[in-house]
């Protein structure tokens, strides 16, 4: 048995809302259950939360109230993803770290948008996988795992298979929160795995298979600890 918190980007299955993805995500984590693993779930809210967060700006409202709007759309995404779960979930949204632990105990699987301002979903994952002494962190991303630099900008980027949390701090663009950052994993999210020793495993978010295949500890996109 394994504990897995799974962290689904907002720009693959929110940007647009991707149905048959999100179908495809709630089939195999409930193949993954069946298998006896415990799961969370992390709701990111993409290029939405992003709107909304330009329209927060364009308002003149203060960035921790741009954030509290962007978790109001990961939440909406994480509550169709809950809905979805049926009994195998807790019936409601988590909102906090309590509300998740509470889930996790009841042998459910916790879903999740965002947690609070200056946070952002990368951060709840690596929270929610601290508090429930997790075995591992997986990301789909819109990527095949980490780069050298951005592949979307640069041809001559080199994917990663293996690297160290120290290592990665290096190929990150942003150093400190913003207000909807978009990389691949925010510094403070990469502080909380390091003090756990938690692996965290970076894949290709549209390729859902991958989360068999990293439930079953094969070695898939990057691979950080």
């Amino acid at each position: 048995m394994t504990r897995i918190v799974i962290r689904i980007g907002g720009s693959v299955i929110a940007s647009p809302v991707n149905i048959d993805l999100m179908n495809k995500y709630v089939q195999l984590i409930k193949q993954i259950k069946i298998q006896g693993h415990e799961i969370a779930v992390i709701l990111g809210g993409g290029t939405l939360a992003r709107e909304f967060i330009n329209i927060a700006k364009n308002l003149n409202l203060e960035p921790t109230a741009q954030d509290r709007i962007a978790i109001s759309v990961s939440r909406l995404y994480a509550q169709l993803f809950m809905e979805k779960l049926g009994d195998l979930g807790c019936g409601k949204v988590a909102t906090t770290l309590d509300e998740a632990a509470e889930c996790f105990s009841q042998k459910k699987v916790v879903v999740m948008g965002g947690l609070k301002p200056g946070h952002t979903t990368d951060t709840v994952g690596a929270l929610v996988a601290e508090r429930l002494n997790a075995d591992l962190l997986v990301k789909g991303t819109n990527q095949d795992g980490v780069y050298t630099k951005d592949p979307r900008k640069f041809s001559d980027a080199v994917k990663l298979d293996k690297l160290t949390f120290d290592d990665l701090t290096h190929v990150l663009e942003h150093s400190e929160h913003k207000v909807g950052i978009h990389q691949i994993i925010d510094h403070m999210a990469i502080d909380i795995l390091k003090r756990n020793h938690l692996k965290l495993i970076v894949f290709n978010g549209f390729k859902p298979e991958n989360l068999l295949l990293a439930a079953d500890g094969q070695n898939i996109g990057t691979v950080i600890r």
